[in-house]
């Protein structure tokens, strides 16, 4: 219809008469009145304005309600407002969305970061990121320590079953009060896993016994994986890993390592195996409960070897990333994009 506005006028304007615009277009001579007419009304051959559907629901007044319902309460779900507003959920999330330009942001949990924790997060992140810059953290090693139990992995955010009835048990995650579960230590780096260890059901992994992983396990794969290469040993704060004696003992047989002065404190969001591996782990291994911890442990140990290289060093390369968002948060929270 707009063509046909703009071919009218076009005439009109070359000083054509409304008879010879309605023979030469072939069109009702009421439909070229009316165009021309409100051209030399308006300036343009466009609708009038106010033309076309009302708005019953974006009005100001539904604006103002759903944004001060916001404002009071942040955590208000669309389907609530809709309901004590009476309009169509859809319409409120379209409103909120589109007009007012929220954006739903999901609560998620992290570790309590005083603002001396801040600081000292800010620093430590700033060091890092340049004694890891041009690609030293290729050959950097992070390790870490998880408990694993006989429970089904279970994200309440994402998990759907996908049916024509409501489907009853299989529906159901079940949880005990007191789970089997095995304690693992393991460690990646950008080109390669070490073995995955599991720890001897009762006994507490303290200095001597985080000792003796890293003399018998750790310390003979990284000799054989890294060859001749510089790498780094990495490890978080956490008590067994900061006593003396351990710090002594890497700073005696690892060709380097980041020391319990140097890593940041409190950041499993910048630890590899923290932000990435253990969950994938878990999500794999995990999918179904298991019967017993030697067939959790089976389903670990197949799993982990079915983690690929690519997986491995799009983990290892996000460590940079992760420091300069924490470094631009200032020390505090950050959301990896």
């Amino acid at each position: 219809m707009s063509s046909i506005r703009h071919t009218i006028i076009s005439l009109y304007q070359q000083g054509f008469l409304q008879c010879d615009i309605v023979k030469s277009l072939c069109c009702p001579k009421q439909t070229v009145s009316k165009v021309i007419k409100r051209f030399n009304e308006l300036g343009h051959y466009g609708d009038r304005p106010g033309r076309g559907r009302k708005c019953t629901v974006n009005t100001p007044k539904n604006r103002n309600i759903i944004r001060s319902r916001v404002r009071r309460n942040p955590k208000v779900s669309m389907r609530k407002i809709a309901v004590q507003t009476g309009l169509k959920r859809e319409s409120v999330r379209k409103i909120a969305k589109n007009v007012l330009k929220l954006k739903p942001y999901k609560m998620r949990e992290a570790q309590l970061l005083t603002d001396n924790n801040k600081t000292m997060r800010l620093q430590r992140c700033r060091a890092l990121l340049r004694r890891f810059a041009a690609k030293r953290w290729e050959n950097l090693l992070f390790t870490d320590e998880k408990v694993f139990t006989l429970e089904q992995y279970h994200n309440s955010q994402n998990d759907r079953i996908w049916s024509q009835e409501a489907p009853t048990s299989s529906r159901i995650v079940t949880r005990r009060q007191y789970p089997q579960s095995v304690m693992v230590f393991g460690g990646i780096c950008a080109t390669g896993k070490t073995p995955l260890i599991f720890v001897t059901k009762g006994i507490k992994i303290n200095k001597d016994v985080y000792c003796n992983i890293l003399k018998t396990s750790v310390l003979p794969w990284a000799q054989q994986h890294f060859r001749n290469q510089h790498w780094t040993f990495q490890q978080d704060s956490a008590p067994a890993h900061k006593a003396k004696i351990t710090q002594e003992w890497c700073q005696a047989n690892f060709p380097d390592f980041v020391t319990s002065q140097q890593w940041p404190p409190y950041s499993p969001d910048l630890n590899a195996m923290d932000y990435t591996i253990w969950s994938l782990l878990e999500a794999r291994a995990c999918r179904k409960p298991h019967k017993s911890l030697e067939a959790l442990k089976k389903s670990l140990l197949r799993e982990w070897d079915k983690i690929s290289l690519e997986e491995l060093r799009s983990t290892a390369e996000n460590f940079t990333k992760r420091l300069k968002l924490c470094i631009k948060a200032e020390g505090g929270y950050f959301e990896n994009s």
